[in-house]
């Protein structure tokens, strides 16, 4: 991987440039944290975030994001519906002890009341149901939470169940859950209402939503607790309050209270301890890559769109960024193509990741320009071997 940093100086150093009150600095008892900008991608606070964790039931968002893929095929509609096998009540059911919607053993359920029951009541009897109804049994369900999480990024997690149920080869990490998080919250924003939905009730019991920090007046609305013995007390949130969405993700906690407390807490530093940075504006170059044997010598890297970064107010002094990518590229690049990131940090610490793309397209280049590429490698060691 080759590195650019030089293009950034001028950003970097009027970003140092100001002189501000010295930033809050944020603890929290969870051992596992991440604080994310949904628009940007901005990580704006994290501690342990790469490290695994065991999701308990914030494991089920990983079950609803392969539901609401279904639903958006085709193959699935809300009013289907999926009988309740004695394993899914034996294993998810009343007499579990765990988190459940009381579903009746032979009982037709409805997708569309089944998936409330996984997002308001946590329902492992419910995400069984589900996962047999539409993959045949909770494995082969696994393999499609899987293959979904690979497709969408979700690098270090792994599923073998769908309700979060204790298991030593499912795992994730507080990175994950909030790229989760955002995921679903952009790709289905016509299911998105029932995570802030308060109560839902099944079999004349009415159970509230286990998310408690809806209820607090600070704009969030979903999206996932869990809890086992061994992980702790965890959660899932996302506010638009401060006038943007920021996902907030927190693991380890000892209690139900402290989840509440530590929750709150971290969603209020975030709306109110940042300030927007416009880095590169629609379209801009951020830097430029080499092409070896091109039409020209080096292609321009631009964003998906506008680049902003969330920075703790009077931090600007932190920054430090890079581009990164593998070089030098070999013709023809075609515009558009992911090709690099942009990795920016504050102190040291990875706070933000944005993929790069080609501005032009670039050919082969002529005789002349490939022959001079060659000696570049042989003087300047372009290429390892």
């Amino acid at each position: 991987m080759r590195r650019v940093s030089s293009v950034l100086f001028a950003l970097l150093a009027w970003l140092a440039a100001a002189t501000l009150a010295p930033a809050q600095d944020f603890e929290t008892k969870a051992k596992f944290a991440i604080l994310m900008d949904y628009e940007s991608g901005t990580i704006i606070y994290q501690k342990e975030a790469d490290t695994r964790l065991e999701p308990a039931s914030m494991a089920k968002l990983m079950t609803i994001a392969v539901v609401f893929h279904e639903l958006e095929l085709g193959s699935l509609k809300l009013t289907d519906e999926f009988m309740v096998s004695e394993h899914a009540w034996r294993t998810g059911g009343a007499m579990s002890d765990g988190s459940t919607m009381f579903a009746e053993l032979n009982s037709k359920i409805s997708v569309e009341n089944l998936i409330r029951s996984v997002i308001i009541q946590s329902g492992n009897d419910a995400a069984i149901v589900l996962a047999e109804g539409i993959a045949g049994s909770e494995s082969s369900f696994a393999n499609m939470m899987n293959t979904l999480a690979e497709e969408i990024g979700l690098t270090a997690s792994h599923f073998v169940n769908p309700t979060g149920l204790p298991d030593p080869d499912q795992y994730m990490t507080a990175r994950d859950l909030a790229n989760l998080g955002r995921y679903l919250i952009s790709e289905f924003p016509d299911y998105y209402h029932i995570f802030s939905e308060p109560e839902f009730e099944w079999n004349n019991i009415k159970q509230a939503n286990r998310n408690s920090l809806i209820e607090m007046g600070i704009g969030v609305d979903g999206l996932k607790t869990g809890h086992t013995e061994a992980a702790g007390y965890g959660i899932v949130a996302s506010t638009t309050d401060g006038g943007r969405r920021i996902i907030a993700v927190l693991h380890g906690l000892g209690s139900m209270r402290e989840r509440a407390e530590e929750g709150q807490k971290l969603i209020t530093w975030g709306t109110r301890a940042f300030e927007r940075i416009p880095a590169f504006a629609k379209g801009d170059i951020v830097a430029y890559a080499d092409v070896y044997g091109g039409s020209i010598p080096a292609v321009g890297l631009i964003g998906e769109g506008s680049i902003d970064l969330y920075l703790p107010k009077g931090k600007r002094k932190c920054l430090t960024a890079e581009v990164v990518y593998d070089g030098p590229l070999r013709p023809p690049v075609t515009a558009g193509a992911e090709i690099a990131e942009l990795r920016v940090y504050c102190d040291k610490a990875l706070v933000q990741v944005a993929p790069l793309y080609a501005a032009e397209s670039v050919d082969e280049g002529d005789l002349v320009r490939k022959a001079t590429d060659a000696l570049k490698q042989l003087t300047l060691g372009w290429i390892n071997p």
